[in-house]
């Protein structure tokens, strides 16, 4: 049993693991804090609209490795997805880079919010917390990367493509965005993400930093 965690642990490329590793601690540490009544690790390092009372600059960074503290679905699900897709795309990408380009797109999500709450001024007062920002950014690596792999997604019966997944989860934020459905995700926000992982990736591809040519999929 120890052989096969240890197995599993060293097939997770290391930025992946540790960010998994953090995000899971900070869940915790938020969870634990929330509990005992001490203190609220999501309000202080979750992101305020910049012109509340509560924002900090040092939100733009933490508030993408803490997690809705009530429950673990958000969490397990950012996580789950990073774990899925993010040694692959570490593996390509190069660990360095892809630091780089999981907090850019973190970055990238934070300040489409910020947007979002500057020219709507809808929930100006709430805060923003979750990798699902970055996670997008690497799904949408994941789908430029292996472009023709073929994934399952419920509920459907048969494989889909890479592109046309990430494709379709860009469209389905999108619209979600427009009509307000599921208000409690900031859909904007992963759009951000995936909008500066874009960028990013067409970047380095035009530049020769990264080369996928020699991808099998």
């Amino acid at each position: 049993m120890q052989t096969s965690h240890n197995s599993f642990l060293r097939s997770i490329k290391p930025v992946t693991k540790h960010l998994l590793i953090i995000n899971g601690i900070m869940w915790l540490a938020a969870f634990l804090f929330q509990q005992t009544g001490k203190m609220d690790l999501n309000y202080l390092l979750g992101l305020h609209f910049w012109k509340s009372s509560g924002f900090q600059p040092f939100q733009f960074i933490t508030y993408m490795f803490m997690h809705d503290d009530q429950g673990i679905s958000h969490i397990f699900f950012n996580m789950f997805s990073l774990w899925m897709f993010g040694s692959l795309v570490e593996h390509v990408l190069t660990s360095k880079r892809y630091i780089i380009y999981y907090i850019a797109c973190g970055l990238g999500a934070a300040l489409a919010q910020e947007l979002v709450w500057h020219f709507t001024g809808l929930d100006i007062n709430g805060i923003t917390v979750g990798a699902s920002g970055a996670v997008f950014g690497i799904l949408l690596a994941f789908g430029m990367i292996f472009p023709n792999m073929k994934m399952y997604i419920i509920p459907f019966p048969f494989p889909i493509k890479a592109k046309w997944v990430v494709l379709g989860y860009g469209i389905i934020e999108l619209l979600f965005g427009i009509s307000g459905t599921m208000s409690g995700v900031a859909h904007f926000a992963n759009l951000g993400g995936m909008l500066v992982g874009l960028c990013l990736m067409l970047y380095w591809k035009h530049t020769g930093r990264i080369d996928t040519r020699n991808v099998y999929y």
